[in-house]
């Protein structure tokens, strides 16, 4: 969710290490030692990124030359289950036939380890496949609305418990603790909240015809896909049962690559219902919504413009 991170190419900084040891102390030796033990494999080096919200993105590098990505938090941070969410939303979403969602190699509270993916430009045959895939992620589904772990979008935590009624999921779960949020932050203003109020009062009545609960990345935006030779990876979801639209809507929010053809091919296997262009904006406004808890006042024109636009739908 949000900004891309700064990020300098793989070098050589780092220290080597030898062969992991499970059970090891996860805050003891480099962040080589560290891997090594979550994997129990040799990591012979690992060099810092950049950073991505309160987290540290780094390169790391196998004994038999494999390439890793990893996230983890600084030593004196708290773990919130950020990480732990991601995981456990990756692994989710890979429990179906075909999912484009990367796989994690190993993961604690403190780390994740994810294969480091050689990005490419993006190809209309790559986005058809990506289209397929996505739909039948979601056509596999959810037992509910929500998940069954604590769910974080970003850096923010997301109240992914269990529910059987969308509508009201969408505007008590999604979209009423960020419009809360931000008005406290005074990143909205009073009269900003009561239009966006308007839209949470009216899901009912925008929602249109009751699905059931998708298999979904929850936060899909451009950053969130990453372009290999002839197909798509999805990195970094806030994953759970949700309506399948969202994904789509929040692909559309900051522009994707070869977008008609993604939506098309997904309408070959999953067709949309009726009405989904009028509901574009109702979807966009969550994800809206988060960016200016995130990031302040820059979004409020773009998530205002989107609660006027969902509720003059209606």
């Amino acid at each position: 969710m949000g900004r891309d991170p700064i990020v300098r190419p793989f070098g050589s900084s780092g220290t080597g290490s030898g062969p992991g040891r499970r059970g090891r102390d996860p805050l003891t030796g480099t962040l080589a030692d560290r891997v090594s033990a979550l994997l129990d494999l040799e990591v012979r080096r690992a060099a810092r990124a950049g950073n991505s919200h309160d987290w540290i993105l780094s390169y790391a590098e196998l004994a038999d030359g494999t390439r890793l990505f990893v996230k983890s938090l600084s030593r004196g941070s708290v773990p919130t289950g950020v990480l732990v969410a991601e995981a456990r939303g990756l692994e989710w979403l890979g429990r179906c036939f075909g999912s484009p969602a990367i796989q994690p190699l190993g993961w604690d509270e403190r780390l994740l380890v994810l294969p480091l993916v050689e990005q490419h430009e993006p190809t209309p045959a790559a986005a058809e496949r990506l289209g397929r895939q996505l739909a039948g992620t979601h056509l596999t589904g959810a037992d509910s609305f929500g998940a069954d772990w604590p769910g974080y979008i970003g850096p923010l935590p997301l109240d992914n418990t269990p529910a059987r009624h969308w509508p009201r999921f969408y505007a008590e779960q999604r979209l009423r603790p960020y419009l809360r949020q931000a008005l406290d932050q005074g990143a909205l203003t009073p009269t900003d909240a009561r239009a966006v109020e308007k839209v949470v009062d009216s899901v009912e009545d925008l929602a249109g015809e009751p699905e059931a609960p998708a298999r979904i990345h929850g936060d899909l935006w451009n950053g969130n896909v990453l372009w290999r030779e002839r197909d798509a990876v999805l990195i970094d979801p806030a994953a759970h049962g949700g309506h399948r639209e969202a994904d789509l809507a929040m692909l559309a929010l900051f522009g994707l690559p070869y977008l008609d053809r993604v939506r098309d091919a997904y309408n070959e296997v999953a067709p949309l219902s009726s009405g989904w262009r009028g509901r574009v904006a109702l979807h966009q406004l969550h994800p809206l919504l988060v960016h200016v808890c995130l990031f302040g006042a820059a979004y409020r024109t773009t998530a205002m413009e989107a609660a006027r636009t969902a509720f003059r739908s209606s």
